[in-house]
């Protein structure tokens, strides 16, 4: 699996899956979850209404993961996550780890082979950015080799996921992701 660090617009990569850094209702908010219900159009919003009138009818929970298609955006999913909210005192890291875990597991699922993710929890949410760049590139670094070690680069990765990318909208969240990639 390649694990990358890219400045630019989550909304326009062509990918499997763009995970979505949602608020619990789902309905859409701003940042990165504004962007990208702005971009994948209404048909975005109904079938996150339809989730919260189904499945989540208190919302997604913290460190959770759902899927939904990705309308009018390049990727084919959107999965949603909910990251712990720093000023709310969600602090645990445990909570942060589990956004990127549970999206990998969604976007398997989904058979997917590419995804992109925001730094979840470093806008809006308040976490050190660093601190999201850490947990983010380990729990990459974590899926990658906790598959099976006859795993070779030049084929597809048993979980099915080749490229984890990490699209960061500032040059400070770029060079976080960057300095922990490079360790």
């Amino acid at each position: 699996m390649r694990i990358e660090a890219v400045q630019g617009d989550i909304t326009t990569q062509d990918v499997d899956v763009i995970v979505n850094a949602a608020n619990s209702s789902l309905l859409g908010g701003g940042g990165v979850d504004g962007a990208i219900h702005r971009a994948a159009g209404p048909g975005l919003l109904d079938a996150c209404r339809e989730l919260r009138r189904t499945t989540y009818p208190d919302g997604l929970p913290v460190g959770s993961s759902v899927a939904t298609p990705a309308f009018d955006l390049p990727a084919r999913w959107v999965v949603h996550t909910v990251g712990p909210n720093w000023h709310a005192g969600e602090r645990s890291g445990s909570m942060l780890l589990s956004c990127f875990v549970t999206a990998l597991e969604v976007a398997v699922e989904l058979g997917a082979t590419s995804v992109a993710f925001p730094a979840v929890s470093a806008g809006a949410y308040g976490w050190d950015v660093d601190e999201v760049a850490r947990i983010a590139v380990g729990a990459a670094r974590a899926w990658e080799t906790g598959a099976d070690s006859s795993w070779e680069p030049d084929h597809p990765h048993p979980t099915g996921i080749v490229l984890a990318r990490f699209v960061l909208f500032s040059p400070q969240a770029l060079a976080a992701f960057e300095h922990q990639l490079a360790r």
